[in-house]
């Protein structure tokens, strides 16, 4: 489950090469007019592509279905390769708070938007984990991708940091039902004993908004494209996680270590 806008295309030429693809070794058995290059020869080939599917029209779909498979597990390689070469970015920006064990021997990258309602749902599920799990380490994302009370929501959550206090704004900003505007957001600002003068002028620091396009663009490299999305080892999880599925990928990462 994401906050995302989704496009779906649909790739003709893929079907029918899937369909030709089927169809060769029935074609292989076949006396060809004269040469692959001939009218007749194309002529004939058409015709039976277009009666074998005719006749088992489930091949399409099975082809399909293939190719789906085989480009999701190219897109499941190139982001596991390109985690791998981020790794710097991800785990250890400066920028980025942390929460939980900050030595722990496992680091959950979370990629949000206080907006998000997926997000808010999983908000408490992280803080029950780092909870349960003392070697856990969450790095936190901002990526806001709803407009520009997310932004706002996001950069005020980010200047928080410098006052020690952002763990208690962010989990009092997800859990928030109002709408996202600088009047709830200094209130809760406020509720947690933040500095709300200090908040806005750190909120104009040019390193928050930098942060942020920072954040936008390693999104846009992983492949990231609605929120929340984790990252745990070199896997990408999109979409909210319940505790049993987050422990169970942070058991496999120590399991791989050791």
């Amino acid at each position: 489950m994401l906050c995302r806008e989704l496009n779906i295309r649909t790739h003709l030429s893929s079907l029918m090469l899937a369909g030709i693809l089927v169809l060769l070794p029935v074609l292989s058995h076949a006396e060809p007019p004269t040469a692959p290059s001939d009218p007749a020869f194309q002529q004939a080939v058409e015709q039976v592509v277009e009666q074998y599917l005719r006749t088992h029209p489930e091949v399409i779909e099975q082809s399909l279905l293939f190719l789906q498979a085989q480009r999701q597990e190219e897109e499941r390689e190139r982001t596991r390769q390109m985690i791998a070469t981020k790794q710097a970015e991800l785990l250890n920006d400066p920028y980025s708070p942390v929460s939980g064990n900050l030595e722990g021997d496992v680091t959950v990258v979370e990629f949000f938007d206080y907006r998000c309602g997926y997000c808010k749902r999983v908000a408490g599920t992280v803080t029950q984990l780092q909870q349960e799990d003392p070697n856990v380490r969450i790095v936190y994302k901002d990526y806001p991708i709803l407009g520009e009370a997310s932004v706002l929501a996001a950069r005020a959550a980010l200047a928080s940091k410098a006052q020690g206090k952002h763990l208690a704004f962010h989990e009092a900003l997800l859990a928030s039902e109002e709408e996202m505007n600088q009047e709830t957001i200094l209130g809760l600002a406020t509720a947690v004993g933040l500095d709300t003068k200090k908040l806005l002028r750190d909120m104009e620091s040019p390193s928050i908004q930098t942060t942020i396009e920072r954040n936008r663009t390693l999104a846009r490299e992983l492949g990231i494209n609605g929120t929340p999305g984790f990252i745990i080892g070199t896997v990408l999880v999109p979409g909210a996680l319940d505790l049993k599925d987050l422990k169970n990928l942070i058991r496999q990462v120590r399991q791989e270590k050791s």
